[in-house]
């Protein structure tokens, strides 16, 4: 099949849909790798700044009730705020493995991108990354592609994420021992769906000579940067063809869904969905295809918070049903079911005292610039029984971020064979059988 001819019938043309899956040159040689604990990872960064009092300290009510114990009435003045949501699950995650209720993003600006970055790194930065370069340190995509045995490519890890400009950068370092050879496929459903793709769910639609124009120049933009050299090392886009069919396939099948009106509420659930539900979709559809053995996903749409802490709530609930029904996909997917390791975190928390902004209930918005209550967050880790410890929570202060990704590099059995010195955190032991 002629790939140009064939993003051309498909409409892969279309803006941002496809971000230039990375995939692994033959002939790597791998280090002998310690035995795994489970055969996948998905590591689900929750929510985009979450407090600790509307979280697991339940101050509005349990506004999680698919993630955590308890039946606590959700606070009279935000009920009218809240979108109708069934339980896709019977018992909540909780139960399902370990949950560290005091996690801490202990170190650096309590941003977004920052906090992503420590989260998908291992490592903490003083001061603001600066989002317009990618990292020095490099991501677990990175670890995981150098280090991981048995070989895989690249369609075995996957970063989905919203559309905040610099998250693809985050697939990637610029570590010269590194680098784009080892970085993850990379999506942003909300590309796919907003604006002119978004308005086309239910109908069809045709582009316009400008809306053209600017997909072909961003279609060329892409294929330049990522078809030639990245610093003297190939930027890895040299795609197999099988490979490369897959992929163009797998987009086209979404994207052809979504002009369709097929992903118009994809769960079918009584509400909308929202942007985070989308993320959580597409990362499903992702393990039914693919069966990932490095998953990364993101929500961010609480981020209204900053002005609208009614919504903030309301979002909350969102991705709690999303993190509910993401663990109920991973236990119905063969190859996936009973040996997958589903890690929880938010990124960052929210200040104690709230900003000047009123909502329509009369709530004060909350920011994030580094107080205390900004760094605290939680943890869970949910899997199989026989591998990740059930039903056990720690109250006491437990964990940090940089403790995820050598937690999976363990849990995928390759943690040893990554460079003293290159990770700042700790594998979560306490986690495992």
């Amino acid at each position: 099949m002629d790939r140009r001819k064939f993003l051309s019938k498909a409409g892969l043309v279309t803006g941002g849909l496809l971000s230039a899956p990375y995939i692994l040159p033959s002939g790597r040689l791998f280090a002998k790798t310690a035995s795994r604990k489970v055969n996948h990872v998905v590591l689900c960064m929750f929510a985009g700044g979450l407090r600790h009092l509307e979280s697991v300290q339940k101050m509005d009510g349990n506004l999680m009730p698919n993630m955590l114990r308890g039946t606590e009435a959700i606070s009279s003045d935000l009920l009218g705020s809240m979108s109708a949501l069934p339980t896709p699950i019977s018992t909540p995650l909780e139960q399902k493995g370990v949950f560290f209720k005091e996690f801490r993003f202990a170190k650096g600006p309590t941003g977004h991108f920052n906090a992503h970055s420590t989260m998908m790194c291992g490592a903490y930065s003083e001061a603001d990354v600066d989002i317009r370069r990618r990292n020095s340190t490099p991501t677990i995509f990175e670890y995981y592609n150098k280090h991981n045995s048995p070989k895989t490519t690249q369609l075995k890890s996957w970063w989905v994420s919203n559309s905040l400009g610099p998250y693809p950068n985050l697939n990637f370092s610029t570590h010269p021992d590194y680098g784009p050879l080892y970085g993850g496929n990379y999506i942003q459903p909300q590309t796919m769906l907003n604006e002119a793709i978004y308005e086309a769910i239910g109908k069809p639609k045709s582009f316009t000579d400008t809306e053209k124009s600017k997909i072909n120049r961003l279609r060329a933009f892409c294929d330049n940067n990522f078809a030639g050299e990245y610093k003297g090392v190939p930027s890895g886009i040299t795609n197999t063809p099988s490979d490369a069919i897959m992929i163009e396939q797998f987009l086209a099948k979404l994207y052809l869904e979504a002009i369709e009106g097929k992903l118009d509420n994809a769960w079918g659930i009584p509400s909308y969905m929202n942007y985070d539900m989308y993320n959580v979709y597409f990362a499903e559809r992702i393990m039914e295809q693919f069966l990932p053995e490095l998953l990364v996903v993101n929500m961010s749409s609480i981020d209204i918070c900053h002005q609208n802490y009614s919504g903030y709530c309301n979002y909350l609930r969102f991705a709690d049903y999303a993190v509910a029904h993401l663990w109920k996909t991973i236990q119905s997917t063969p190859g996936m079911a009973n040996n997958t390791l589903l890690l929880i975190a938010p990124e960052h928390g929210r200040n104690l005292y709230t900003n000047t902004v009123v909502d329509e209930n009369g709530r004060f918005g909350i920011d994030h610039s580094n107080d205390e209550m900004s760094r605290r967050i939680f943890c869970m880790a949910l899997g199989p029984e026989g591998v990740i410890k059930q039903n056990l929570r720690f109250d006491e202060e437990r964990g940090e971020s940089i403790d995820l990704v050598p937690t999976i590099a363990h849990a995928l059995g390759f943690y040893d064979d990554i460079p003293k010195g290159m990770l700042q955190g700790r594998v979560l032991e306490e986690i495992f059988v």
